[in-house]
């Protein structure tokens, strides 16, 4: 439906074009204000003050691509108006590839630069016994490797509940649900939960497991908070592979006499591995990444090294994000911070090439 804003009153279509570019503002200063709230709350003047200008600087960067855009609206507009199509795709065409040349330059720049400067800085502090001991206070040394085995712990405790009920729902929802209301209201519930900040999710951990459920502070409520944090996650990517399987896959295995769980395990399910997969590093990456609040409210900050096998999860203690935000925030030891960025920026790559080589061995099977 076309809106011809050249008739009628001029204010009323003005204040109508204009009406999403208000919404979008209030909503972004909305959500400015909830970080420096809740950061107010819990931290002192340089993390508010940091939160501030952040929120500039990101207002900055809209107000700049909004003006761009609205640059390059005015020339479609002119074309609309000529009735001149053949302009009017050419700038269509050269305002796509503006925007996507920008954002693959200035996406590229900034990983690069931050994966150079946090090994430039880090690299030199890593040393053999800064990764096989543990610290101590006695003989004022920094070790590691507690928690580099919690945060392997951590890991494998919340992908081991997060990927079959995420699998799970993803799976019933797709091929079981059929009423589709309720259906969109658990995906726009899940969008909805994926946006949520990490400590927010720290703080009813720590109200539900560790107080209500009784788990104290331990690696178990921890775990259990990032089940609930990448549930979503995990879902929707796994959702969303299963509906790019064919209809027609389904209905020629039911035509050979398959029943439903069968076509699922046989044909949808292989075809979704990809997705699967994805979700499982895009959980791995958030655990690694942004668990930091969380885990310091349900898992503590313990240097302890456990035995999986014979104290399981119960005891508390410090992964490597937990340990690399005490050591920058609360030590002002940035050398030690830097150095446990490296390492988690390595263990990363690690876990993530690990899951895309088992993605690539299912690929291989199901294609024999």
């Amino acid at each position: 439906m076309e809106r011809n804003l050249t008739t009628g009153s001029v204010f009323k279509n003005i204040v109508i074009f204009s009406l999403p570019y208000f919404l979008s503002y209030f909503l972004q200063t909305l959500y400015g204000l909830a970080d420096l709230f809740i950061i107010g709350q819990y931290e002192g003047v340089a993390s508010t003050t940091a939160v501030s200008v952040g929120s500039q600087v990101m207002h900055m960067l809209t107000v700049m691509i909004v003006g761009l855009a609205m640059g390059t609206t005015v020339s479609i507009g002119r074309a609309v108006g000529a009735g001149d199509k053949k302009r009017m795709s050419a700038c269509v065409g050269n305002t796509v590839t503006l925007f996507m040349l920008v954002s693959v330059v200035l996406t590229a720049a900034l990983v690069l630069f931050l994966i150079a400067y946090v090994l430039i800085k880090g690299i030199p502090n890593i040393s053999w016994e800064f990764l096989s001991t543990k610290p101590s206070y006695l003989t004022d040394s920094v070790g590691i490797l507690p928690d580099i085995l919690n945060t392997l712990y951590i890991v494998l405790g919340t992908l081991v509940w997060v990927l079959p009920l995420g699998v799970g729902a993803a799976i019933y929802l797709t091929e079981y649900a059929s009423n589709h209301r309720i259906v969109g209201a658990i995906e726009y519930a899940a969008e909805t939960l994926s946006g949520i900040p990490s400590i927010i999710y720290g703080l009813v951990g720590m109200l539900f497991f560790c107080n209500f459920l009784g788990f104290q502070t331990s690696l178990q409520a921890g775990a259990m908070t990032l089940v609930i944090m990448n549930l979503p996650t995990v879902m929707r990517t796994t959702q969303e592979s299963l509906k790019t399987v064919p209809q027609s896959l389904r209905e020629g295995a039911f035509g050979l006499g398959a029943g439903k769980w069968r076509v699922i395990r046989t044909v949808v399910f292989p075809g979704c591995v990809d997705g699967i997969i994805t979700g499982c590093i895009l959980a791995v990456g958030r655990i690694l990444g942004e668990s930091a609040r969380a885990l310091l409210f349900t898992a503590g900050f313990a240097h302890n090294i456990y035995n999986i096998f014979v104290d399981g999860l119960s005891g508390a203690g410090a992964t490597l994000t937990v340990a690399l935000y005490v050591y920058a925030k609360e030590q002002g030891d940035f050398e030690i911070a830097f150095a446990i960025a490296a390492i988690l920026m390595a263990l990363t790559v690690i876990i993530n090439l690990v899951a895309t080589l088992v993605g690539k061995y299912y690929q291989k099977r199901r294609s024999i």
